[in-house]
């Protein structure tokens, strides 16, 4: 392996408002990108002799957010340069987000000012006026043979409900599109914990999924950790002029099905609301049919978040000796 040459996992947030999903967005289907255009233009721009591509741990639908979403990439650098450490790869990635952001704004960045990753550039060059839809957050160098995605342990999904909103101008906006909101006042969160309790375990969840692509060629097994539903609050609940009532509903599986939490959610919510009672959606289960989930009723894709992608801290490491050797061999510059 090149001594210029490294693998990297990184952790990323973003708000998935204004993007297509998490992954690419075909090149015919380009109104809104997805967050991996986004992050590979980002790669592309610190001049890699490699060709860029991404490979992301969760693929989120438009509209879902992640506080902590990762992806694995190679890189190898020009002019037997070192590889990146963890720090600068983030400030330089970051510093390139901000300014394809900046661009779409119509703020004009010099190309010596694009070229510099590895400058810490000062973030006072070329303000803009709202901060970025999505930052990396941090960075690991990992063993050449590592996979963000078939390597994660668990996935943690948060969906967020905020109770006695008839519209969503009334929330802070600080919440906006960032929470389901609803009008009950309350919601039976004791039959939902009942409701919630049958989903835990390895079972089919084929009346969880909705229909795609890839419906013939993954299972339906999946084994859930974890589905509690918990009190929330709002982001600025001690500021607000008013209490708003906000739940969560947390759901942790090594991996997911096809807007199964979404789906998960939509049901435990009818329970609460009176709905479907528990026993219909331990029927709605045991039916393992796509078809037998009652239309309309998944939760939209605003209040979800992606919270947690975890990994095991020994499938993380490179050896010692790996390192070295990079950093004897490039005449322990790090430029």
């Amino acid at each position: 392996m090149h001594n210029n040459w490294a693998r990297y996992l990184v952790f990323f947030q973003y708000i998935g408002t204004n993007y297509r999903g998490a992954v690419k967005v075909p090149p015919n289907q380009l109104v809104r990108k997805g967050v991996q255009d986004h992050v590979e233009d980002a790669i592309r721009r610190l001049r890699p002799l490699n060709p860029v591509s991404l490979l992301v741990s969760s693929r989120t639908d438009t509209g879902v957010h992640a506080l902590s979403n990762s992806a694995h990439f190679d890189l190898q650098r020009m002019n037997d340069k070192p590889p990146f450490t963890e720090d600068v790869l983030v400030e330089a990635l970051n510093f390139h987000l901000k300014a394809e952001q900046i661009r779409q704004k119509g703020c004009h960045v010099t190309s010596e000012q694009a070229l510099k990753a590895d400058a810490r550039v000062s973030s006072a060059t070329c303000r803009t006026q709202s901060p970025p839809l999505e930052t990396i957050t941090r960075a690991h160098r990992v063993p050449d043979d590592f996979h963000a995605r078939f390597r994660a342990r668990s996935r943690t999904y948060v969906y967020r409900i905020a109770l006695g909103i008839s519209h969503h101008s009334l929330l802070p906006l600080t919440e906006r599109d960032l929470c389901w909101n609803l009008r009950n006042q309350t919601l039976d969160v004791e039959a939902m914990r009942e409701a919630a309790a049958l989903l835990v375990g390895t079972q089919d969840f084929s009346s969880f999924r909705a229909v795609n692509s890839d419906i013939h060629f993954k299972s339906p097994v999946k084994t859930l950790n974890v589905a509690s539903v918990q009190p929330g609050s709002s982001f600025v609940h001690a500021h607000f002029h008013r209490e708003i009532p906000f739940w969560e509903l947390t759901f942790t599986s090594r991996s997911f099905l096809y807007k199964q939490v979404r789906r998960m959610t939509g049901a435990l919510v009818a329970v609460g609301r009176g709905q479907l009672s528990v026993l219909q959606l331990q029927d709605i289960l045991e039916a393992r049919d796509s078809l037998a989930y009652p239309q309309g009723l998944a939760a939209p894709a605003n209040g979800l978040f992606l919270t947690r992608v975890d990994y095991r801290e020994t499938d993380l490491q490179i050896s010692q000796q790996t390192s070295e050797q990079q950093f004897v061999s490039s005449g322990n510059s790090e430029d």
